[in-house]
């Protein structure tokens, strides 16, 4: 059954959501701040700042009119910048009914609140009766599933009807859903993923090999899932897609704007000139500072994430923080292999 869809950003994300859904032949709307690139979208079938060289389906329609796109939209899918959630989801709250299922697809903690995006979105929809929010995330990269590059993700929420719903929306050949009722799970799995691509970049930026990388990979999913058993998550969670997956896919492909990013603070850059050289959000970057006030306010061991904290706004050189993590007092791996597992191996 075909579905009035509003996606809010049109980023390369956003585009290649909407571009899934056109293919399941959905009424597609996909919102942007700019006129000129829903022009481009609509005349060109081109996205070429975010998605060069791709070719967009006929059936999305671009707009800069936020109340055209959602005004009787039965799914809004909310793509972007963790710090625009709040504002988005204000201007959109008019249009929401209650039979309106929220979906947002973006991966991040808020600094100073330590909120997750779901917890941000139904904070500001306090006041409205949307009937469900539901996360998507997992191991996608945008540039592949414009190509139609077998993908899988998962989706979750506090209703698992409308997760299940949100599945069959989605759901094709090439693009493959499953759900996860662990929602605090798998929205922490998305977000401190990106944390660990940051490091993963740096280290090959200082030139370090497989090793480092496997190391920091693995250390790193040991870290998220610490701070999400705190929080309440099935440390299971963080073996699936959205936390060992989606940790596989940034930390090594050079798709990944947090990947680059961190191998241009390995290559010498300062954080400022890597911002501005990127031109998009670098999630991590923000995420990174979130969780480490968090983890320091909940007594979180996260070494891995203070040393790039130290980094990134402490002015540490990434070759002296590399050396502090190798130089840390000596551990017993098995705790940290209880945590994922979910015993205590006693």
């Amino acid at each position: 059954m075909s579905e009035k869809i509003a996606v809010i950003g049109a980023g390369s994300w956003g585009t290649a959501l909407a571009g899934v859904l056109a293919d399941n032949n959905h009424d597609v709307r996909l919102w942007t701040r700019r006129e000129e690139q829903a022009t481009e979208i609509n005349q060109n079938r081109t996205n070429h700042k975010y998605l060069p060289g791709f070719e967009l389906p006929a059936a999305i329609q671009a707009s800069a009119d936020l109340e055209y796109c959602t005004s009787d939209a039965d799914y809004i899918l909310l793509v972007v910048p963790t710090k625009a959630v709040r504002e988005m989801v204000q201007q959109i709250r008019t249009f929401v009914h209650k039979n309106t299922v929220l979906i947002h697809a973006s991966k991040g903690i808020e600094p100073g609140t330590s909120k997750r995006i779901s917890e941000m979105m139904e904070e500001e929809l306090l006041e409205t009766k949307a009937k469900a929010t539901v996360v998507l995330s997992g191991p996608s990269h945008a540039e592949e599933v414009c190509e139609r590059q077998p993908t899988t993700v998962t989706v979750s929420s506090h209703i698992m009807e409308a997760a299940e719903d949100v599945q069959e929306l989605f759901m094709n050949n090439q693009f493959r859903v499953y759900t996860n009722q662990d929602l605090i799970g798998v929205e922490i799995g998305g977000a401190l993923k990106n944390i660990i691509a940051l490091g993963i970049g740096m280290t090959d930026g200082l030139g370090y090999g497989d090793n480092a990388k496997a190391a920091l990979m693995t250390r790193g999913l040991a870290e998220i899932a610490r701070l999400g058993v705190k929080f309440g998550a099935n440390p299971l969670t963080f073996t699936g897609l959205s936390g060992l997956g989606d940790l596989i896919v940034t930390c090594i492909s050079q798709h990944s704007r947090n990947w680059r990013a961190g191998y241009k603070l390995g290559s010498g850059n300062d954080l400022q000139t890597v911002l501005e050289e990127m031109g998009m959000v670098v999630e991590g970057v923000r995420t990174t500072k979130a969780v480490y006030e968090l983890a320091n306010d909940l007594d979180v061991e996260m070494p891995i994430t203070t040393a790039l904290y130290d980094v990134l706004f402490e002015n540490k050189k990434p070759e002296v923080a590399v050396q502090q993590l190798m130089g840390r007092v000596r551990k017993h791996e098995v705790e940290n292999m209880s945590l994922l597992l979910g015993t205590d191996f006693q």
